[in-house]
């Protein structure tokens, strides 16, 4: 359910853009929608649970600041960096976290449910940090290479199926390691 909450601002731009027939219009209009999304799942956040994360409120920020330009400008390009602005930042922040406290962002989220040896942490963190900086450039590669309506289905569906098939990538080799990590435990 938090997965489909997280993508709602995403699937509402895409089903907004695509009930429209010119393309610029609706992406002007999906642009208004995301931003609304955005601004309302915050705001759900809050009053749900009194708190937002501070991913949250980046991507509120980012949303709001690149689809602003957007609308001021009538210029689609600003939106469409989003993406990459975001994977971009992400990839600053985890690889940030190698070098700023005791534990990278990755093993801060997970390791109160999931025990794996130092190497592997760092192994997985770091993979994030390839990962947010590949969707980053494919999402440029795609703006500049293809129309709009092929980035629209790009955002959607090519990044959230690479995110997918990368968590699963991703819990296939903490589950190579937790078993590693579990008959240690157990021999010692």
């Amino acid at each position: 359910m938090k997965l489909l909450f997280d993508f709602f601002p995403i699937v509402l731009f895409f089903v907004v853009y695509k009930m429209h027939d010119d393309s610029h219009q609706g992406f002007i209009v999906a642009t208004v929608a995301i931003i609304a999304a955005t601004v309302v799942q915050v705001l759900v956040l809050w009053l749900r649970e009194r708190r937002v994360e501070k991913m949250h409120l980046v991507v509120l920020a980012i949303v709001v600041v690149f689809g602003g330009i957007t609308l001021a400008l009538d210029d689609e390009i600003y939106l469409k960096w989003k993406p990459t602005v975001v994977n971009w930042l992400f990839a600053l922040v985890f690889l940030g976290s190698e070098f700023v406290g005791a534990r990278n962002v990755v093993r801060r989220l997970m390791e109160s449910r999931v025990k794996l040896p130092d190497p592997v942490w760092t192994r997985l963190n770091a993979s994030w940090v390839v990962f947010f900086a590949v969707c980053g450039a494919l999402n440029l590669y795609v703006v500049y290479n293809f129309d709009t309506d092929t980035w629209v289905d790009f955002k959607l569906f090519g990044l959230m199926g690479l995110t997918l098939v990368f968590v699963l990538g991703q819990g296939a080799y903490m589950m190579r390691h937790m078993s590693a990590e579990e008959d240690a435990e157990g021999a010692g």
